[in-house]
């Protein structure tokens, strides 16, 4: 469902907000697994709180209007169903991790590649499977 309650978000600023998710899901690869609570952390205030909830965003926000990098502006529905997917796949490896499994790194990869194909290509693959959900399944008019 299209949100229009909320503020529109900047495009070029989800992208780096994507990149950014990369390069944690890379580290936790590296070093940690427990760096993955910061995807969480992040998933769970942009997809369920808002973007401009998150100190991250309203920064990249803020300096990418000051240069006019920007982007277009797109309907902040469908981006934040791609962060509440990105809090549930990235607790999903936390909570793997602490169970003792080493099958993390399966959730991890696979957001890896999510997320760079939204930075690279910016291609969302939770806002495709959104629109086609709501395509299917209109909300009901009350």
């Amino acid at each position: 469902m299209l949100r229009f309650d909320l503020p529109r978000v900047w495009s070029n600023v989800t992208r780096l907000e994507a990149f950014v998710s990369f390069l944690v899901c890379a580290a936790s690869l590296l070093y940690t697994p427990w760096l993955m609570l910061i995807l969480v952390l992040q998933g769970f205030v942009r997809g369920f709180l808002g973007h401009y909830k998150c100190p991250m965003h309203r920064f990249l926000a803020w300096a990418f209007e000051k240069r006019q990098w920007a982007g277009k502006q797109e309907n902040p529905g469908a981006k934040m169903f791609a962060n509440k997917v990105l809090f549930l796949v990235s607790s999903i490896a936390v909570l793997i991790y602490a169970l003792g499994g080493a099958f993390w790194v399966v959730p991890c990869i696979m957001l890896m590649i999510f997320a760079t194909a939204e930075w690279a290509l910016s291609f969302c693959a939770a806002c495709w499977v959104y629109g086609i959900w709501y395509a299917k399944f209109p909300p009901k008019a009350m």
